[in-house]
């Protein structure tokens, strides 16, 4: 992405949520969450930045990653801004009772309106690749999602995706592997890329329990602003 500077000014980024101990924020296609080989200036550092400035905090800021997201998807994007909060989040996510549903643009339209797959996933490190399979296979892993379909628009399809497990690609995998490829998404098989190199997936609500408070959080991420995402709200 050629807007480095631009990415890495945190008077850009959209806070969805935030109080003492958390704060939830709308990633841009393009954004790592942490930092990478790339050297690229992750997601948490812009944010820390952000919490600095905004609160006028002398010295380090204190931020923990909970859950990540691929480079380049958009949307909610967790973060603990305590170490109290910190442990109790990923607690949470490890016992899957943090609820995250993604929305995803594809070509085709799936075979049923509504669905649940289970795949066997296998992670390739060289290529970063995951291959689905239809029965255990060696080195594999269980994958399960459930999708609806929300909308039919001229060329795509949007889906509403529940994740039951948490693999390497899963929704790009396991969608790619029923013929609906995502938009945008080369690596698994649709024939072009977007203009700015996104895929068209977009984690679009989180609810959870609040660490500290424990009371219910629910926040949902508006999609990016062009058009064709645009329409999938309309």
């Amino acid at each position: 992405m050629s807007n480095k500077s631009n990415r890495s000014n945190p008077s850009n980024l959209q806070v969805l949520y935030e109080d003492n101990h958390i704060i939830v924020v709308n990633k841009r296609a393009g954004d790592i969450v942490q930092g990478d080989k790339t050297g690229d200036t992750p997601l948490s550092d812009v944010v820390k930045a952000y919490i600095k400035d905004k609160y006028n905090k002398p010295g380090n800021v204190y931020l923990g990653v909970v859950h990540r997201l691929d480079r380049p998807t958009t949307g909610l994007v967790l973060f603990a801004k305590t170490s109290k909060a910190l442990p109790r989040l990923n607690k949470l996510f490890a016992e899957k009772k943090a609820t995250k549903t993604y929305w995803a643009l594809v070509k085709n339209t799936p075979p049923k309106q509504n669905d649940r797959l289970v795949h066997w996933l296998r992670k390739n490190p060289k290529n970063n690749k995951s291959t689905a399979f239809d029965r255990e296979v060696e080195g594999s892993k269980k994958a399960i999602l459930s999708y609806s379909v929300l909308k039919s628009l001229d060329n795509f399809v949007l889906l509403h995706i529940n994740l039951e497990t948490g693999r390497h690609h899963q929704i790009r995998c396991q969608l790619s592997k029923i013929g609906c490829p995502i938009k945008g998404d080369l690596k698994y098989g649709f024939s072009r890329s977007n203009k700015d190199a996104s895929i068209s997936l977009h984690a679009r609500t989180l609810e959870f329990i609040h660490p500290v408070k424990k009371e219910t959080i629910s926040i949902t991420a508006p999609v990016p602003s062009d058009s064709l995402w645009q329409a999938c709200e309309a």
